[in-house]
């Protein structure tokens, strides 16, 4: 495995795997998710860093190594479904946005960074797929139950969020992103999911539940790879709450820790 290097001297470059589906489709969630894209670039600018967007052309025919060897860390937003055969199962009916070229561009960028040693921060979709490539398996499709971790009629200027209260982890990376050092932080999250994580994939450490057991966080002990089933973008946020797991996480990609 490679290691990143710190690069103090310059802004640091993140990278983010384009989403492939146009917003004109006809599922709302599609622009939504789209909208939520450019929320995250955004946040990486205003947080210090340049986010680069990797594209399917950028990743084939043996340039994947190239095109990340200029980067610092890696961020996998959120999107449609994966396609339920990574995990070795038929899909549902409630699977939506199942797009094969973006499943690939985005597994290609999580694997190639985590074999580079840089540091990868996965929302949503972003950490139901770390999940999935670590051997892990999703619910195609939550029951409703204690918690409501989407709004399926959000109230006129509520946004289209569910929000809970969630407690992370102390000592864990993303509790870190949160400004809680080596203790633990209660975060009111923005959440929107319909899946989840179902068995936990080989190393990772669950550091975030909701009070119904869904997983919430994610991490890989031995190297800097992290996930949230939120959205920290999340436009109803206040802005300095948006901002500060963004400004974190450059922090880390520019120390390489």
């Amino acid at each position: 495995m490679q290691t990143s290097r710190p690069r103090p001297d310059r802004r640091p470059r993140i990278g983010l795997p384009v989403r492939l589906t146009s917003s004109s489709n006809p599922d709302p969630r599609v622009a939504a998710a789209n909208g939520l894209f450019g929320y995250i670039e955004d946040l990486l600018r205003e947080g210090g860093g340049e986010p680069v967007l990797l594209t399917a052309a950028a990743m084939a025919d043996g340039g994947a190594a190239a095109a990340l060897a200029s980067l610092d860390g890696v961020v996998l937003p959120g999107g449609g479904d994966l396609d339920p055969g990574l995990y070795g199962e038929a899909p549902a009916d409630a699977c939506y946005d199942v797009n094969h070229e973006q499943d690939r561009l985005d597994a290609a960028v999580a694997r190639h960074a985590i074999d580079a040693g840089l540091p990868l921060l996965g929302i949503c979709r972003g950490h139901q797929l770390l999940n999935v490539l670590y051997g892990g398996t999703l619910l195609q499709d939550m029951a409703p139950g204690a918690v409501a971790h989407r709004e399926p009629a959000p109230a006129h200027g509520a946004g289209p969020w569910a929000w809970h209260e969630v407690e992370v982890l102390a000592g864990s990376k993303v509790a870190a992103l949160y400004g809680a050092g080596s203790g633990a932080v209660s975060v009111k999250i923005a959440s929107g999911h319909h899946q989840a994580v179902a068995r936990v994939g080989g190393p990772l450490l669950v550091t975030a539940v909701a009070g119904d057991g869904t997983v919430e966080a994610l991490e890989d002990p031995d190297r800097w790879v992290a996930s949230v089933q939120w959205h920290p973008e999340a436009l109803e946020l206040p802005a300095a709450e948006r901002l500060a797991p963004f400004r974190a996480f450059i922090d880390v990609c520019r120390t390489g820790s």
